[in-house]
């Protein structure tokens, strides 16, 4: 009996090392690409709680703005400059 060998082409044998390449190098990409993706959620996370955190920082200034310019401060500040408030020398402008 004959051993029969079978002879490739270059071109199969360029198309067999490609594909060899392409089935090791799909589970590398797939772990890159999930760690990536990781990667990115952990930022957006982050950046999530730094709005957060601003937003929290906003409404306390937005809350003592309110406050300072209360009617009750603001006689309490020209009271200390020594400002009297008088409501006959206030006049409404009508448009």
């Amino acid at each position: 009996m004959k051993k029969k060998t079978i002879k490739l082409l270059k071109g199969e044998k360029l198309l067999s090392v490609m594909i060899l390449l392409m089935l090791l190098s799909l589970p590398v990409c797939t772990v890159f690409t999930k760690a990536v993706l990781s990667q990115t959620n952990i930022s957006v996370e982050q950046l999530k709680d730094k709005i957060k955190d601003q937003e929290g920082k906003n409404e306390s200034l937005s809350m003592q703005i309110d406050e300072l310019a209360s009617l009750d401060k603001i006689q309490e500040v020209a009271t200390e400059k020594g400002l009297s408030y008088n409501n006959t020398n206030i006049k409404n402008i009508n448009e």
